[in-house]
C-alpha cells in the first residue's frame, strides 16, 4: 500500500520568475532542514531544454517512536536526487526526486510540473504529486502516515520559501532570455560537476540504476 499526495500551488509570479526563482530557492530561512545543494550533472540541447540532476541533503529527523526502534547510528540525513527538465517552448518546468537512503525504511518518490496559470498567464501553477512507502513490517502504516505529513510540511515550507525568495528578486530588472540564462547556469554547472560527482559518485550511480525509468 502506497500513500498518496496530489496538490496544487498557485505562485503570483510569472513563469520566467519562478524558473529564475527555482534556482535561487537555497538557502532561505523557511527552508533550513534543507543542508546543501550539488550539481551533478548539467546539459543545454539543441533545442533549448535544460535537463540538470542534483544532489540535495536533508535533515532527517525521526519522531520519538521511531528512535526506539531504529539503532541511534542511523545517519540523520537523507540524500534526495533531483532531476529536472525545463522546456522555454512549452514554458514547463517538470522536476522528479526521490530519497536513495533509508529508501527502506521509507520511500518518498515527488513529481512537479510548473506552468502557466489557465486563467492568468503572469501566475504559475504548480501541480504536485507524490507516493510515499514503506518496507518495514509491522509498521508501514504508521512510517507512511508520518512520512505523507511531514511531506504536506515541507510543502508549505517550499511555498512559503519560493514566495520569500520571489519577494527578494522583486525590482531586479530581467536582462536575460531564458535561453542565456540556461546556457550561464550550464557554464557555471560544468565548473563545479566535478567536484560534486566525486562527492556524490556512490549515491548518484545507485539512483541512476535504479530510477532510471522515471526520468522524463
Amino acid at each position: 500500500m502506497v500513500k498518496y499526495f496530489l496538490g496544487i500551488s498557485v505562485l503570483k509570479n510569472s513563469w520566467d520568475q519562478v524558473f529564475t526563482a527555482f534556482w535561487q530557492r537555497y538557502p532561505n530561512p523557511h527552508s533550513k532542514h534543507v543542508l546543501s545543494e550539488d550539481i551533478l550533472y548539467r546539459e543545454l540541447t539543441p533545442d533549448h531544454k535544460l535537463l540538470s540532476r542534483r544532489l540535495l541533503t536533508k535533515t532527517n529527523r525521526l519522531p520519538r517512536w521511531a528512535e526506539r526502534i531504529f539503532p541511534g547510528s542511523m545517519a540523520h540525513a537523507v540524500y534526495i536526487m533531483e532531476d529536472s527538465i525545463m522546456d522555454p517552448v512549452n514554458r514547463t518546468l517538470t522536476t522528479f526526486t526521490w530519497n536513495i537512503n533509508h529508501a527502506r525504511i521509507m520511500s518518498v518518490e515527488e513529481r512537479c510540473v510548473y506552468f502557466e496559470n489557465s486563467e492568468n498567464s503572469s501566475w504559475t501553477e504548480i501541480k504536485r504529486e507524490a507516493w510515499v512507502s514503506s518496507k518495514v513490517f509491522g509498521f508501514t502504516r504508521p512510517i507512511q502516515e508520518f512520512g505523507l505529513a511531514r511531506f504536506k510540511s515541507n510543502v508549505t515550507k517550499a511555498i512559503k520559501g519560493y514566495e520569500y525568495i520571489l519577494a527578494r528578486m522583486q525590482g531586479d530588472a530581467p536582462s536575460k532570455t531564458l535561453v542565456e540564462t540556461a546556457k550561464e547556469a550550464t557554464g557555471k554547472a560544468k565548473e563545479t560537476a566535478m567536484a560534486a560527482k566525486e562527492k556524490a559518485k556512490d549515491l548518484a550511480s545507485k539512483a541512476a540504476t535504479s530510477k532510471k525509468q522515471h526520468y522524463v
